[in-house]
C-alpha cells in the first residue's frame, strides 16, 4: 500500500512553506507525480478566561479574501518546540500568558498535498498581559462562551479548521468529565 519515492525535487523555498514534486512508485509498479506543500508545523492554542470565556482572535485572511474567527496560533519556527510556540503566539496575539498549557490533540491538516500539522494546546489560568503581534498582523481579541463559539461552528459562522477541532473537542471533553 505504500508508495516508494524514486525521484524528488524542490520546486519552491519561501518563508512559510516549500514545495516539492516526488515521483513515486504505485502499489502495482506504475508512476505518478506527487505535489507537495512542505510547513514547518503549527500550533493552536483554545485559551479559557478565568470567568469560562473563549479567546479567539479575528484577522483577514488573504488566500480565503476574508475575516476569519480563529483560535490564536501560528507557525513553529526553526528548532523551536511546539509547547513553546504555543506560549509564544498566546502571548503576540492576546497578550496572556499561562503557566498551565496542556497538549489536547494534533492533526494533519491536507495530508492529501500537505505534511502540515497542528497541535492543538488547552491554555488555563491566564495572566493578563499585552499583546504584541508581528508587524504584519492585524488581529482583534473576542471574547465569547464555549456555547457561543460552538454555535457559532454549527451556523458556519466559524469556519476555521483548527479553531473547529479545538471547540469541538473541548466541548466533547467537557461534556464527557461531568
Amino acid at each position: 500500500m505504500d508508495e516508494k519515492t524514486v525521484k524528488s525535487e524542490r520546486i519552491y523555498e519561501g518563508k512559510v512553506i516549500n514545495l516539492r514534486v516526488d515521483m513515486v512508485e504505485l502499489p502495482d509498479r506504475k508512476y505518478s507525480k506527487r505535489e507537495i506543500v512542505e510547513h514547518s508545523g503549527a500550533v493552536g492554542v483554545l485559551a479559557i478566561t478565568p470567568d469560562g470565556k473563549v479567546i479567539l482572535v479575528k484577522q483577514f485572511r488573504k488566500p480565503v479574501e476574508s475575516v476569519l474567527l480563529e483560535i490564536p496560533a501560528g507557525r513553529i519556527e526553526t528548532d523551536e518546540e511546539p509547547l513553546n510556540s504555543a506560549k509564544r503566539e498566546l502571548v503576540e496575539e492576546t497578550g496572556y500568558s499561562s503557566d498551565k498549557i496542556t497538549k489536547m490533540l494534533d492533526f494533519y491538516t491536507s495530508p492529501g498535498f500537505s505534511n502540515e500539522v497542528i497541535h492543538i494546546y488547552l491554555a488555563e489560568e491566564l495572566v493578563e498581559g499585552e499583546a504584541c503581534p508581528d508587524e504584519d498582523e492585524y488581529i482583534e481579541v473576542v471574547y465569547l462562551s464555549i456555547e457561543e463559539a460552538v454555535e457559532m461552528v454549527k451556523n458556519g459562522e466559524i469556519k476555521d479548521s483548527k479553531t473547529i477541532v479545538a471547540l469541538l473537542s473541548y466541548q466533547n471533553s467537557f461534556l464527557n468529565s461531568k
